[in-house]
């Protein structure tokens, strides 16, 4: 690729980048045009405009597609029968009923907040949102609070959880990399993580809520309404279905950090019930039967709930997918990598350092893991060269700066968009900030906490 203006090579992709996004977010928003058909548009346009031959452009384009949709439309598929089922049964009614009598009104987003938390341990961000969207709709509903007010606390627990605390993979992949302690880890990620996603959650969803008015897609509300009066199904059954594969995906967790080498029949056994599809698998198929079946429902509608819950998805699908064309463009035409390169010549300090390459390559990508991974082989070089480096706090500053500024390259910027019916602007005022709020504040606590260990 040539040159322009005299820029070095890395500041021309830079430059590309920045042109392709404003392409991207001026078409959408003031224009009007599809999100899947802008996103298509946009990676072609950077990828030429960073001299990829259009052959290689349109196989990045194909291959980041779907790479992406490869699991997550497996997953969001699942997931959505399983709250179409908690639906219908009265099942998600029933858990945000119990939450509000517990809580109260006034106090339910604080335990939204930790029902994120805890959900989104073992789970990929994206599966805990399907699971648990229904019961923020119905939330917001009968508390007549604001929609986001009750969603942004639940975005709040799941990505604090997504980017820092182990066993989930994303942390486990730079433990690894710095030979970090995973209890010490563990222990770091839940004193930092728990008060950033206090203030990225309930506080600022509490602010942002009463300024950005939404209303979820009618579709998707009627989808997870219950369609007639019935007795609802019990709350430890509700509860039990719900979290099946949470437990699933933890049981797998912790028999691949006890056998990390899969010696053992069980532990392969373990791993393959806990991966993400397979988990959500089984809990859908147990649900047809504890909210289905159990519930009185014929086989028939048990069948035609599952069916009728696809349609909604369709658009969402093919946006996250285009999300995800639009990121492996921007990896295969080097960007990520010109930015990771950029940030090691910087001489600060190393939290520092691990926070700001994770940041970088995760404004460039878009994805979290993607961050999370390739700034870990960055920074564990120079973790090593710095005597007295607290390596597990490296591994949460990393996993902060990974999760910072989510914009219109990240495939959950457009699932939080699509489920919570958002512009982009409002997107951008409420998930991208709440994003960064969890980044920047984690990064304050991590400087912190390493003044005294």
């Amino acid at each position: 690729m040539t040159t322009i203006f005299g820029l070095s090579h890395a500041a021309t992709l830079l430059l590309w980048t920045v042109i392709a996004i404003a392409f991207l977010i001026v078409f959408i928003s003031k224009f009007k045009w599809n999100p899947f058909v802008t996103l298509l548009l946009s990676s072609i346009l950077l990828a030429l405009l960073a001299g990829m031959q259009p052959g290689d452009a349109v196989t990045s384009i194909t291959k980041g597609l779907g790479g992406t949709l490869g699991t997550i439309a497996i997953v969001i598929g699942l997931g959505t029968m399983l709250g179409k089922m908690m639906a219908e049964s009265g099942g998600a009614e029933r858990i945000a009923t119990t939450l509000i009598d517990r809580f109260g009104d006034k106090r339910v987003h604080w335990a939204m907040m930790l029902v994120g938390f805890l959900v989104g341990i073992p789970v990929f961000f994206e599966v805990g949102v399907i699971l648990l969207i229904p019961i923020v709709f119905i939330v917001a509903k009968k508390t007549k609070m604001p929609l986001l007010q009750i969603g942004i606390p639940v975005l709040a627990g799941l990505s604090t959880v997504h980017g820092l605390v182990p066993p989930h993979p994303a942390p486990m992949i730079a433990i690894d990399a710095y030979d970090a302690n995973l209890g010490k880890t563990i222990l770091y990620s839940i004193l930092i993580g728990l008060p950033v996603a206090i203030l990225a959650g309930p506080l600022f969803g509490k602010f942002i809520g009463k300024r950005i008015q939404v209303e979820p897609d009618e579709k998707l509300v009627e989808q997870f309404a219950m369609k007639e009066q019935r007795t609802l199904p019990g709350f430890g059954i509700t509860l039990f279905t719900i979290l099946l594969p949470v437990i699933l995906m933890l049981i797998g967790s912790i028999a691949s950090i006890a056998d990390p080498k899969a010696t053992s029949a069980f532990t392969r056994f373990c791993e393959f019930i806990g991966h993400e599809v397979i988990a959500l698998l089984i809990a859908v198929v147990f649900s047809f039967f504890s909210l289905g079946f159990a519930r009185g429902f014929s086989k028939e509608q048990v069948s035609k709930f599952a069916s009728d819950s696809l349609a909604p998805i369709a658009g969402i699908v093919l946006i996250i997918g285009g999300g995800g064309a639009f990121k492996q463009v921007l990896i295969d035409s080097g960007v990520g990598q010109a930015i990771a390169d950029l940030a090691t010549n910087a001489h600060i300090n190393v939290l520092l350092f691990a926070w700001l390459v994770a940041a970088l390559i995760r404004v460039a990508t878009g994805s979290a893991t993607v961050a999370m991974t390739t700034s870990a082989g960055i920074v564990a070089p120079v973790l090593a060269m710095t005597p007295g480096a607290n390596v597990e706090l490296a591994v949460l500053a990393t996993g902060a700066g990974s999760l910072v500024l989510s914009h219109v390259n990240d495939a959950g910027f457009w699932m939080v968009k699509e489920f919570f019916n958002m512009s982009v602007p409002q997107t951008l005022k409420s998930w991208t900030m709440m994003e960064t709020i969890l980044s920047v504040a984690g990064l304050i606590l991590i400087l912190i906490v390493s003044a005294f260990v």
